[in-house]
């Protein structure tokens, strides 16, 4: 199975796709082009909008517009209007650690927002933590010691809130309360042939993993079976959701972080969003409820 180019947006670093069916769009980030991007899939148009700053993951707030988003800005959280860029700040991340900045997130069953981080030192240390963002904008600190975070996604249930620190090369699954948004027991479920990127989840309850470097999405079982692969034709794969109205396509982000010209020769769609129909349908994530 393999993934085809959808949009050659030829995005700095794509990342954080989800779909918004409230309002029928698929939206990602393109964290160092500072820019945020929203397809219509009907029709295939797409448009870009700057953002003030790296915007990392994010969410459509319940009820508004599409411009009106919960914001995991490398420096902060924070609401934004994409429109206008008007940005009310909530608050800075990890403001005593100047190599930190936030990573992925998703939000969970309730509409929270969970976002980690990650250290850009140049050891890649694990010295960040995960946040919950509550709709009344409290936050609290879930997990410690985190290298660099990814792969945060739900089952359908709400029951576990899977989870990975790169470095590690391992999805985490963790006991999740989603009536609270409190993390229970973890277990290690997988262990992966390469860097574990964004995740996602369908309707079956398995783990989609894009895998950095690896050339594929990788697709879980709840135990931690491999299950099948999707190719993806360039290198650095970093999240994928399932959108549409039908919610039955996997669209893919794509990085040219740090790729050399060499590579960008042989791979000119690097940075492209992807996508592939894989025969089985994913789940909403619900919009930020606050």
């Amino acid at each position: 199975m393999r993934a085809e180019l959808v949009l050659d947006c030829r995005n700095a670093h794509g990342e954080g796709v989800l779909w918004s069916p409230e309002h029928g769009l698929l939206m990602w980030t393109d964290i160092h082009g500072r820019r945020l991007w929203t397809m219509d899939p009907a029709g295939g148009e797409a448009e870009e909008q700057p953002v003030p700053g790296r915007l990392c993951c994010f969410a459509p707030r319940r009820g508004r517009p599409w411009n009106e988003i919960v914001a995991a800005f490398s420096d902060g959280f924070a609401l934004l209007d994409v429109v206008s860029g008007a940005r009310r700040d909530i608050a800075a991340f990890e403001p005593d650690l100047e190599s930190t900045r936030l990573n992925d997130g998703r939000t969970d069953p309730a509409g929270r927002l969970i976002a980690g981080g990650m250290d850009e030192g140049p050891r890649m240390e694990p010295v960040s933590s995960v946040w919950r963002l509550d709709p009344d904008l409290r936050l609290t600190r879930i997990i410690d010691r985190v290298a660099c975070a990814n792969s945060t996604c739900f089952s359908p249930d709400g029951r576990t809130m899977y989870f990975a620190d790169s470095p590690e090369r391992a999805i985490r699954a963790y006991d999740y309360d989603p009536a609270t948004g409190a993390v229970g027991p973890v277990r290690r479920l997988a262990e992966v042939d390469g860097i574990p990127d964004g995740s996602c989840v369908d309707a079956e309850g398995c783990i989609w993993n894009a895998v950095w470097e690896g050339y594929r999405v990788d697709r879980w079982t709840p135990d931690g079976r491999l299950d099948r692969s999707v190719e993806v034709p360039v290198a650095k794969p970093t999240c994928c959701a399932f959108g549409g109205p039908g919610l039955d396509t996997l669209f893919i982000t794509t990085s040219r972080l740090g790729e050399t010209a060499e590579r960008l020769a042989r791979e000119p769609e690097a940075g492209g969003l992807f996508a592939v129909r894989p025969g089985v349908a994913g789940i909403e994530t619900p919009p930020f409820a606050g």
